[in-house]
């Protein structure tokens, strides 16, 4: 099995305080990670180590072969363009219709002049298309990002990371603004175009049953340290009392 993403001893934090103490593990072409734990256990910072949006201390972070704490800015931004990224809060350009804000996953090929007069090409506008529709939005590609509710928000969110065409998928809290049943919807979305891309994804997630019911491996972080890492049989309550140890489940 490939591996995609290795991370040894990562340490990162803010200031005087540590968030991750010494994080490890291996992500193999084709897995679903899900990252769960407390509320400031480090899963979205552990997330934003990968692409570098958070800093790290110290460690390694090897993706395509590659360590991320070692590229210069230049080679950063080339890399960047290969980890596609799902956010919380959708991170969706308000006032731009849906086909805009998708296209905008292009601007790490494009650059900010032809984003901003958006000088796609075709075959650019034609993924769009063909990722809108698969995303079950075909019929509002004209419709401003704000007149969306947020699954469909959400729906953009996973069109416009995918038009990357990324080798890695990074998933931040993606259902945590959103109702059980389209939560549910969401998972399984992310999961089967993964699937069909062959994209391998690490997704923090605060919902344990989601968590184990769509992903294939989880790690378990209690205040920065890992405390469990494996397949969602063997999460059972005796390691979930010691993830959330601090917690009332």
């Amino acid at each position: 099995m490939q591996t995609v993403l290795e991370v040894r001893n990562l340490h990162a934090g803010y200031a005087d305080r540590e968030i991750l103490k010494g994080i490890s593990f291996t992500l193999n072409a084709d897995d679903f990670f899900a990252i769960i734990g407390p509320s400031g256990a480090g899963k979205s910072t552990l997330i934003r180590c990968v692409n570098r949006l958070v800093e790290p201390k110290s460690g390694e972070v090897i993706f395509n072969g590659r360590d991320m704490l070692k590229l210069t800015p230049a080679e950063l931004r080339g890399e960047r363009r290969n980890i596609g990224m799902i956010f919380q809060e959708f991170n969706l350009i308000e006032r731009l219709s849906v086909m805009d804000n998708v296209l905008t996953g292009r601007l790490g090929y494009t650059g900010t002049f032809r984003s901003i007069f958006r000088l796609y090409t075709k075959d650019e506008i034609k993924q769009a298309l063909v990722l809108l529709d698969r995303v079950g939005l075909g019929e509002h590609i004209d419709k401003r990002a704000d007149r969306l509710s947020g699954g469909q928000r959400q729906r953009v969110g996973i069109a416009r990371a995918l038009i990357q065409n990324p080798k890695l998928l990074l998933v931040d809290e993606p259902t945590s603004s959103l109702d059980p049943k389209i939560s549910r919807e969401v998972m399984g979305l992310i999961r089967e175009m993964a699937r069909e891309f062959h994209i391998p994804v690490l997704c923090n997630i605060h919902d344990v049953d989601l968590a184990c019911d769509f992903c294939s491996h989880v790690i378990g972080l209690q205040d920065g340290v890992k405390k469990f890492e494996g397949p969602p049989a063997k999460l059972d309550k005796q390691a979930l009392q010691e993830i959330y140890a601090m917690e009332v489940l």
